[in-house]
C-alpha cells in the first residue's frame, strides 16, 4: 500500500492540473430571502433575523446593492455592501487542490466615495490581506483583485472557509463610503507541470487566477507580506512573487505577445515580478522574454530592469500603445552552488498613464530560461525520476 502511495505521489508531482471550485451565489444574483421587493432604493439593509443570503453567512451591517445611477458593478448586477463590522463568509469542500486563489471585485458606493479610502480584508484558511480601491488603477468604478488563500497543510480538514470583511476607513471622509463586494470566483490551483526546454515554471503566466466573465480591466495582483518560502504559490500568480502592483491580463481584452495571459507592470515605484530558482549545475544561462504594451493606449518610453542575483540589465522601448512587442534576451553564468537560491526579477520604476489617466506600463510575457548546453528542465525531470526510484527501492528494501 505504501509503495502504491509513493508511485501515485511521484506521478502527481510531474503532472497536475487546475480546477474551478464552485462557490454558491458568487455574484449575489440570487437575492436574500424575504427581501423587501417594494423598496425603490439601490441599497437595502439586511436583517440577519429575517434575510438570509443564498450560499453565504453574514454578520454586522450588510446592504444588498443593485447597480444603477450611482453604483457601477460588473454586469450591472448586484453586490453586497459591507458596513460597520460587516462580514460575509462561505465554506466550501476541499477538492484536493494544492492551494486556492480567490478572484473578487470591490467597488465604491458612489463616484464621490471613489476618492475615499475604502477597503476589505480577505481571509483564507491561514492568511489574510487588506485590499483598497484605487481609482488610478482602472477606468471603471470597480476593480478586480486576486488573492492566494494558502491552505494550512498542518491542519487536515475537509472544508475551507473564505471570509471578506469591511475595513474602517482611514480617512475622515464620508462615513457612508463602505466597500461593495461582487463577482467572486474561486480556483483550485495545482502546481504547473515541468516545462520541457524551460527552467522557468509558468514563464508564460498561463497558470494564474481565473477571469470572471465580466472582467474587462484585468486582475490586479499585489505584493504579499506573509509569503511561505517553501510554497510554490508565492502569490496569486503561481511560482511568481509580485512586487508593488501588477495587472494580470488576458488576450480577450488586451494584447499579449504569446499565449493567452501576460503581466503588465502598472504602479511604478516599483512594479514587478520575481522568480526564485536553484540552478542544478554551473554554466551559461540565457533568458528570453517579450516586452511590449497591452494595446491600451499606453504611450511613452518603457524601461524594464531585469535582475539576476545582484546583476542588472536595463531594457528600453518606446511604446505607441498599439499592442506591439519585441523579444529580448540576456545571458549570465549560473552559480556553482546547487543550494544557492537566485532571484530573477523584472521591474519598472517609472509611472505611465494612458489616455484615460489610468496607470499602465510595460507588458512582460513568454519568459524562457535555458542552459547553453541543454535543457535544465530535462535534468529536473531526470532528477525527479531518480528521486522516485530511490523511494520505490527504499520501500521495497524495508518491506
Amino acid at each position: 500500500m505504501a509503495l502504491t502511495i509513493v508511485i501515485i505521489l511521484c506521478f502527481l508531482s510531474a503532472s497536475l492540473v487546475s480546477s474551478i471550485v464552485t462557490l454558491q451565489n458568487p455574484s449575489f444574483e440570487l437575492p436574500p430571502a424575504n427581501l423587501n421587493t417594494n423598496s425603490a432604493s439601490q441599497f437595502v439593509l439586511l436583517n440577519s433575523d429575517i434575510n438570509t443570503i443564498p450560499g453565504w453567512s453574514y454578520q454586522g451591517t450588510v446592504w444588498y446593492v443593485t447597480a444603477g445611477k450611482n453604483v457601477s458593478l460588473p454586469g450591472d448586477g448586484h453586490g453586497l455592501q459591507l458596513g460597520p463590522n460587516g462580514v460575509i463568509s462561505q465554506t466550501f469542500s476541499y477538492d484536493g487542490s494544492d492551494d486556492y486563489v480567490l478572484t473578487f471585485t470591490i467597488a465604491p458606493s458612489s463616484p464621490d466615495c471613489a476618492k475615499q479610502a475604502i477597503a476589505v480584508s480577505v481571509s483564507g484558511p491561514s492568511v489574510s490581506k487588506v485590499f483598497s480601491y484605487q481609482a488610478s488603477l482602472g477606468k471603471e468604478t470597480w476593480q478586480t483583485y486576486a488573492y492566494a488563500l494558502w491552505r494550512n497543510e498542518l491542519i487536515p480538514t475537509s472544508v475551507l472557509t473564505v471570509q471578506i470583511e469591511s475595513v474602517t476607513a482611514r480617512s475622515t471622509g464620508n462615513s457612508a463610503c463602505w466597500p461593495i463586494v461582487d463577482d467572486l470566483l474561486l480556483s483550485g490551483i495545482n502546481y504547473p507541470k515541468v516545462s520541457v526546454g524551460n527552467f522557468i515554471l509558468n514563464g508564460g503566466f498561463e497558470v494564474g487566477p481565473s477571469f470572471p466573465q465580466s472582467s474587462s480591466q484585468g486582475i490586479l495582483l499585489e505584493a504579499e507580506s506573509n509569503i511561505d518560502p517553501s510554497s510554490p504559490v508565492q502569490s496569486a500568480l503561481q511560482y511568481w512573487i509580485v512586487v508593488g502592483t501588477v495587472r494580470y491580463i488576458d488576450s480577450k481584452h488586451y494584447t499579449v505577445a504569446e499565449g493567452l495571459k501576460a503581466v503588465e507592470l502598472v504602479s511604478g515605484n516599483p512594479s514587478g515580478i520575481a522568480y526564485n530558482t536553484v540552478f542544478l549545475q554551473s554554466g551559461q544561462v540565457t533568458l528570453e522574454f517579450y516586452m511590449g504594451d497591452a494595446g491600451d493606449s499606453c504611450v511613452g518610453v518603457f524601461t524594464v530592469v531585469a535582475q539576476v542575483g545582484t546583476r542588472k540589465w536595463n531594457f528600453t522601448t518606446r511604446s505607441k500603445g498599439d499592442g506591439s512587442s519585441n523579444k529580448y534576451s540576456l545571458s549570465f553564468n549560473a552559480p556553482t552552488s546547487p543550494t544557492e537560491v537566485v532571484s530573477i526579477s523584472f521591474a519598472s520604476y517609472d509611472e505611465t498613464r494612458n489616455s484615460n489617466n489610468v496607470l499602465c506600463g510595460p507588458v512582460i510575457d513568454g519568459i524562457l530560461g535555458t542552459y547553453s548546453n541543454g535543457s535544465p528542465s530535462t535534468r529536473l525531470q531526470n532528477s525527479l525520476v531518480i528521486f522516485c526510484l530511490g523511494l520505490v527501492f527504499t520501500f521495497l528494501f524495508l518491506a
